[in-house]
């Protein structure tokens, strides 16, 4: 996988998986790099959010990186982020390391949308005019 993170303009790029396992340093590497850019503060991100964005890369058959908007949030920055409006959910999956925004600098966000629909593998959140795409490992849903 490869990602950019947007806020801190850190690159990642990382096999996270081999020869039937995950690859414990890898997922370190990734909890450091998807942590709270507001606080510093890091959290286990559920592995299966990593195949998640897999799939979701062999579906678009980008060769990017994702541009990497919000992954871990903590407590105090979901709660800032609450008081300001916008629609953050106050028991929010990125609290718990499951939940991701992205975007593709080579697929809009609609068909990236369209193709995380398609692998019904957990919530899809489309923000249009914020040009990005959640993710996360949650139940199937959609909005």
């Amino acid at each position: 996988l490869s990602f950019f993170n947007t806020h801190t303009s850190d690159r990642l790029t990382l096999p996270y998986f081999a020869d039937g396992a995950y690859l414990p340093e890898s997922l370190a590497r990734l909890d450091r790099f998807l942590r709270d850019h507001r606080t510093g503060e890091e959290h286990p991100i559920d592995p299966a959010l990593f195949d998640l964005l897999h799939d979701l890369r062999r579906a678009t058959s980008t060769n990017r990186p994702f541009q990497v908007i919000s992954g871990y949030r903590s407590p105090v920055t979901n709660a800032m982020l609450c008081s300001e409006g916008g629609g953050i959910a106050k028991g929010s999956l990125h609290l718990q390391g499951r939940a991701i925004d992205v975007r593709l600098a080579d697929v809009s966000t609609a068909a990236l949308r369209d193709a995380a629909r398609e692998l019904r593998r957990g919530g899809v959140g489309y923000y249009r005019r914020s040009d990005f795409v959640h993710v996360d490992t949650g139940r199937v849903r959609a909005w």
